[in-house]
């Protein structure tokens, strides 16, 4: 799975066995999901052409599921729970603003792992029930808004087995969606409404140094910078290609909790300038591509 994301979109990529609530939804094979920004004001009869137009400009084709929200794409939260990320943008108030008229919540769930169609239309409840517990947490008098939408995309694997076949909140994977889609919910919900405010889309993940909790990554002020050489670029801190299984670049270990995790601690790829700077003019490259644009 990759993701990459503009002024008003986020594109997420890669071989997928997905459902949506959303715009034409339903449940089949996809390539390609998005959320889209359209005006405050927007009213069209066809929204699904709005999608298919985006889509066609890319060059995505039409095997894809598509949202559209009126939050900025600034407020957009990213969250990282191991093999689960979650993709949210919340907006629950229109523009006087009037909490009783709340507006859209749409929440895209992947899975790195694959699922059941069973496990996919589960985690669609499991994202909703936390999406009602984040909304409880900040005292709102409701439990969604008239138009949320989710999304839930699992890897395609040639194993005929599902790794997972169910969600729910006492499953591996349920408790993993629960915690990410409650946390984003809320974060995202706090940049829309101007309690936090950042300049980009906002990225956590689950840490388990020092005990579990959540850390939201940010480029400026990074008490850690450099980490690895004086000059290095820190717009893939969290490596888009993990783990990319490539022996060049890491290696599996021994995983404190067993079993076993890919390191890449050495890996310098994407923290080399001219890198980056390729990666984020062609953020579909692949790590060949990559390589070869080192110095």
């Amino acid at each position: 799975m990759r993701y990459h994301y503009d002024k008003d979109t986020v594109y997420i990529r890669g071989t997928f066995r997905a459902a949506s609530t959303g715009i034409d939804g339903g449940l089949k094979n996809i390539t390609t999901i998005l959320n889209h920004t359209v005006p405050k004001d927007f009213s069209h009869n066809k929204p699904e052409n709005v999608i298919n137009e985006i889509l066609d400009q890319k060059g995505y084709g039409t095997d894809a599921f598509g949202l559209l929200t009126a939050v900025q794409m600034q407020n957009l939260c990213i969250l990282q729970y191991d093999y689960i990320t979650v993709f949210v943008t919340a907006g629950v108030s229109n523009p006087n603003p009037d909490p009783a008229k709340p507006h859209t919540i749409n929440i895209i769930v992947t899975s790195d792992e694959s699922m059941s169609d069973a496990a996919i239309l589960e985690t669609i409840m499991t994202a909703t029930e936390a999406k009602a517990h984040a909304l409880r947490d900040l005292e709102r008098d409701f439990t969604g808004t008239t138009s949320d939408a989710v999304v839930v995309a699992a890897v395609l694997e040639s194993e005929p087995k599902p790794k997972h076949v169910y969600a729910g909140t006492l499953t591996d994977a349920g408790r993993r969606v629960y915690t990410a889609v409650r946390k984003g919910v809320a974060a995202s919900l706090d940049r829309h409404e101007g309690r936090v405010l950042r300049s980009g889309p906002s990225y956590f993940i689950f840490s388990r140094y020092g005990g579990e909790h959540w850390v939201e990554w940010q480029k400026k002020g990074c008490p850690y910078y450099p980490c690895h050489f004086k000059g290095q670029a820190c717009d893939f801190c969290y490596c888009p290609f993990y783990p990319c299984c490539d022996s060049d670049l890491g290696e599996y270990v021994d995983s404190s909790s067993g079993g076993k995790v890919w390191a890449c601690t050495n890996c310098l790829l994407l923290h080399k300038p001219e890198v980056a700077a390729y990666l984020k003019k062609h953020p579909e490259a692949t790590l060949d591509e990559l390589k070869a644009q080192q110095n």
